[in-house]
């Protein structure tokens, strides 16, 4: 007898609201949604309300990302936010116009407490990466990753990209439209690796823990990858079949339990990260509209509600499902 998939705990929808494209949360009981309009919804995870919501322009919010008090934001045509709270809300702080048609999402990374603070990167002017440090009042970066070496082959746009630690080294691995990986030192700001994967990734998470990344794009599969620790060569370890074609995001759960990919086909799948067997797949979105599951995000610690941490699921039809999985 097949197992029926789980139910969501509960389900955040408003008519206002209209496709989500983007989520974080911000400690455990707050979720941010932005909205293909262009706008920010703000639950409020112990009444399941949406507190507040204000727009921030006409693009959609491809990205979103929360520090202890600054919003991040970016919108279709690459245009980065930084939003301070106040009493009332947010109010805008400065703004980077990257000048980027693709679709790549920014990513944030958060160092180990007593070490610097967060760093944002992201993707501007066709195939460059910018990186910028979160708590300084500049809007320029403090460093520009430019794939400007002629022996390169030809890339194309950037697409997706994981900024990550390893022997208190910092590296980007970051996938091209060509569908070539290549792994930045950010020390040096060097190329030091390149793997050719396929074509037009659009989703990447890697774990350095466990030294094992996946990837996944438009194809019916998802590809692990794993690095030769002392090279930092990147390898293509084995690939994961999927029933339907297309994947928007892949997200590794920080336990390591579990690693959850969002498809254009409306459903979440659950995958162990120990033997890389799916678990479930979650069929509670509506595919109507088409484009399906848009973002995936997990609560830090437990959700005071659920008693439990939460991974919440976005896509094109509206409502942002929350889910206590494997916990």
């Amino acid at each position: 007898m097949a197992v029926l998939p789980p139910d969501p705990v509960f389900t955040l929808r408003c008519p206002e609201m209209g496709p989500v494209n983007s989520i974080c949360f911000h400690h455990c009981d707050r979720l941010l949604a932005g909205t293909l309009k262009g706008s920010i919804f703000l639950w409020d995870l112990q009444t399941n309300r949406s507190a507040l919501h204000f727009e921030v322009g006409q693009q959609p919010i491809t990205s979103l990302h929360h520090t202890d008090d600054t919003l991040i934001t970016q919108e279709k045509g690459g245009t980065v936010t930084l939003w301070t709270m106040s009493n009332s809300g947010y109010v805008r702080e400065r703004t980077i116009e990257a000048n980027f048609n693709a679709f790549c999402r920014t990513a944030l990374y958060t160092p180990p407490e007593g070490s610097g603070g967060p760093l944002l990167f992201y993707p501007c002017d066709e195939n460059s990466i910018g990186v910028l440090h979160v708590n300084d009042d500049v809007a320029a970066p403090s460093q520009m990753l430019v794939p400007d070496d002629p022996q390169l082959p030809k890339l194309g746009s950037v697409s997706c990209f994981k900024p990550f630690e390893s022997a208190s080294q910092l590296f980007l691995l970051a996938g091209y439209e060509s569908g070539h990986f290549l792994t930045w030192d950010l020390s040096s700001g060097v190329i030091i690796d390149l793997l050719q994967l396929d074509p037009e990734p659009m989703a990447i998470d890697y774990d350095p823990q466990t030294n094992r990344g996946i990837v996944g794009g438009p194809n019916d599969k998802l590809t692990a990858i794993t690095y030769q620790r002392q090279s930092m060569q990147l390898q293509r370890a084995n690939d994961i079949a999927i029933k339907n074609a297309g994947i928007n995001c892949i997200r590794i759960r920080d336990d390591q339990k579990v690693f959850a990919s969002g498809g254009w086909d409306g459903r979440v799948r659950i995958f162990s990260w120990k033997s890389l067997r799916p678990l479930a797949v979650l069929t509670e979105h509506k595919t109507a509209g088409g484009g399906g599951i848009m973002d995936i995000a997990y609560s830090e610690g437990k959700v005071s509600m659920w008693n439990a941490r939460i991974m919440a699921s976005a896509g094109t039809d509206g409502q942002v499902a929350l889910w206590d999985l494997y916990n």
